[in-house]
């Protein structure tokens, strides 16, 4: 049931047991430590695309019937131009990321908040390298409670996490699709209604990207959460996906993550809700100029959210930092808007 408003009430008293449990699929591959080099995970490691595995991946797309394409001329975040086929701005990050070495490493995600516009904001995933474990939830949380690293926080990327500082992961149990977190009593103190709902959809989408969980259960310094915290928001029960809609820009690229390489042909998947379910997908080369500008239909549109899965295939001299891009074209005049950029690390086909 969707989360709501009401009075704080008395939390009622429970224990946690801690555990935790594989993941199956994969979620790709990072991008190289430097722009020039190639990808840092070898061969082998990922053994399918940048995916969030299980029964939330999206269906299939079918592409809307278009003669032309408007392609945004604006960089993220300022205003819309109506001008089409201007070259658009390179949104590499100027410090590449760092990775550990590819052995005996697992690749997970964590979810935090992407800035922008109206219809922009919202969560983003990104790929953490983690010692290989069979407690990938339990690893993915401890990403998720680190919060952003490296380049997520340079080059004005505007990734930041309404996880208060010192939250601590005390215990996870996952039993019957349901995971059952405990944080300790930073992660409900202060904020308000805003931020609240964005901590609860970050542990939401990040421990809901493993097959054996769909739905989580929060504790807070070992206590089941009925209301949570200031703002008084009801928790009658556990909660997914579908509770934290709201804390979703327009368009959801789920896969694959900011700042991931992006394999050739790309997959590019999410969920979206746009005017008529049409928007584009866009890729663009490290100069900022489109390669790739396609349309693409989502399951459900205009007041529903409905999924998306397209495969483009596109064409680069060489290696090199890109932006994957987003964007909804105006009911009222064609023109670009709820822009959202992903970088990416481009690779030649084959």
């Amino acid at each position: 049931m969707k989360p709501q408003h009401l009075p704080l009430v008395v939390l009622s008293l429970a224990a946690v047991l801690v555990a935790c449990t594989p993941a199956s699929g994969s979620l790709g591959t990072l991008a190289p430590s430097s722009p020039s080099a190639e990808p840092s995970i070898a061969p082998g490691v990922s053994d399918g695309p940048d995916a969030t595995p299980g029964g939330g991946s999206p269906g299939p797309t079918t592409a809307p019937a278009q003669t032309s394409v408007v392609t945004p001329s604006r960089a993220p975040n300022t205003g819309p131009s109506a001008v089409p086929g201007t070259p658009l701005p390179s949104r590499r990050p100027s410090v590449a990321p760092a990775t550990l070495a590819p052995t005996g490493t697992t690749l997970v995600r964590a979810y935090f908040h992407l800035g922008g516009d109206v219809g922009e904001a919202g969560l983003v995933p990104v790929l953490r390298e983690v010692p290989k474990t069979q407690a990938v939830a339990r690893a993915a949380m401890e990403a998720l409670l680190a919060g952003p690293q490296g380049r997520e926080l340079f080059d004005g990327a505007g990734i930041s996490t309404a996880i208060e500082d010192g939250t601590e992961l005390l215990g996870i149990t996952i039993d019957g699709g349901i995971a059952t977190v405990d944080l300790s009593g930073e992660f409900a103190a202060g904020g308000g209604s805003s931020q609240s709902f964005m901590r609860l959809a970050q542990v939401t989408y990040t421990l809901t990207q493993f097959p054996t969980v769909q739905r989580v259960a929060f504790r807070v310094d070992g206590r089941p959460v009925t209301v949570f915290g200031s703002a008084g928001i009801v928790l009658d029960g556990p909660v997914g996906r579908d509770d934290y809609t709201d804390q979703l820009p327009a368009i959801f690229v789920d896969r694959p993550a900011w700042g991931a390489s992006l394999e050739n042909p790309a997959r590019v998947s999410g969920v979206a809700n746009v005017f008529e379910a049409q928007f584009q997908v866009a890729i663009l080369d490290t100069d900022g100029l489109p390669i790739v500008d396609e349309p693409v239909m989502a399951s459900c549109g205009t007041g529903c959210w409905g999924t998306f899965d397209v495969t483009l295939g596109y064409d680069v001299p060489e290696p090199q930092w890109g932006t994957l891009r987003v964007y909804s074209l105006s009911a009222r005049d064609g023109s670009p808007e709820m822009i959202r950029d992903y970088p990416v690390w481009l690779t030649r086909n084959g």
